[in-house]
């Protein structure tokens, strides 16, 4: 299986690409998209040193900047005919501070969400061609509102309402591009993941110390889950069969008592006008024309 992996340095991208490493017998192929050359080399090597697979590689990009996903795009579809799994999972987490992208948008949104619209949206073609059944899995949580009059959260900013925010957009996201691929004779699944415990991850040394001191007790009382167990879970929804695989599309799900559990969604999740509402304001934000072409073609076809 070939697999690209978007935040694959870090978190539960690592854990995922570890866990794709360590399947020896499958040796598939990852492909890590991130912004840190330095760090996305180490990450290679150490991938590489789990059971000899070489099939590693890396595409980077900014997410911050749309300029850097445009670019990610094309070397994507230049150096691959195919994919078969798309893990949707970079974002920005415990980072407090409300900062503007060079694209003039806070930076939770434009990373954890709309580039990865963009990014989702120009890669569906290769997802199509998968013989295994292409499959787009979202690292998402539960909650979260849409703020229509101020998707810049101008107005009244908190990081955890930025992030809700771009994780209740990644949903609706993927609701209605299951509703656009239902009619399609086309093996493509779109699935949401919540994992079940706060992952412990290198993000958390850039949280307030009372918030470090809290979440080390929370360490301790067994609150946290660690990458490698992340990727563990995870993993089987980007390699499993595909008639399985399809038969989760357009659904929320996580993980408890040792199986895949579906989670119930909310239903300003699934109200068709809130889901085309997003989707046309993403298009302006993005403000591409070969995105908006293949937008189109999704809605005609």
């Amino acid at each position: 299986m070939r697999i690209l992996i978007t935040g694959g340095t870090n978190g539960m991208g690592k854990g995922v690409a570890k866990a794709l490493a360590s399947a020896s017998e499958d040796n598939h192929e990852i492909i890590i998209l991130c912004r840190s050359e330095k760090l996305c080399l180490s990450t290679i090597r150490e991938l590489e040193g789990i059971n000899g697979n070489h099939k590693v590689s890396m595409v980077l990009c900014d997410l911050t900047r749309l300029d850097d996903v445009r670019n990610a795009i094309d070397q994507i579809q230049n150096a691959y005919d195919y994919l078969d799994g798309l893990f949707i999972n970079a974002g920005i987490g415990y980072a407090a501070n409300r900062v503007m992208t060079e694209d003039n948008m806070v930076a939770h949104f434009q990373v954890n969400y709309l580039s990865q619209f963009m990014l989702t949206l120009n890669l569906l073609e290769l997802l199509e061609r998968s013989k295994s059944g292409g499959r787009v899995i979202f690292n998402a949580t539960r909650g979260g509102e849409i703020h229509w009059n101020d998707l810049q959260m101008e107005k009244d900013w908190s990081y955890e309402d930025g992030i809700h925010q771009a994780m209740v957009a990644k949903r609706m996201f993927l609701n209605k591009l299951h509703k656009l691929y239902s009619s399609k004779d086309v093996d493509l699944s779109f699935i949401g993941f919540e994992i079940s415990k706060t992952v412990w991850t290198n993000q958390l040394q850039i949280i307030p110390i009372y918030m470090k001191v809290m979440a080390t007790v929370m360490k301790f009382l067994g609150r946290f889950i660690s990458i490698d167990a992340c990727g563990k879970i995870i993993s089987p929804l980007l390699t499993e069969d595909k008639v399985i695989n399809h038969q989760r599309s357009g659904k929320f799900i996580t993980w408890s008592k040792k199986m895949f559990k579906e989670l119930e969604e909310e239903a300003s999740v699934l109200d068709p006008n809130n889901q085309d509402r997003l989707w046309a304001m993403s298009l302006d934000l993005c403000s591409d024309e070969k995105t908006k072409e293949i937008s189109e073609d999704l809605h005609v076809s």
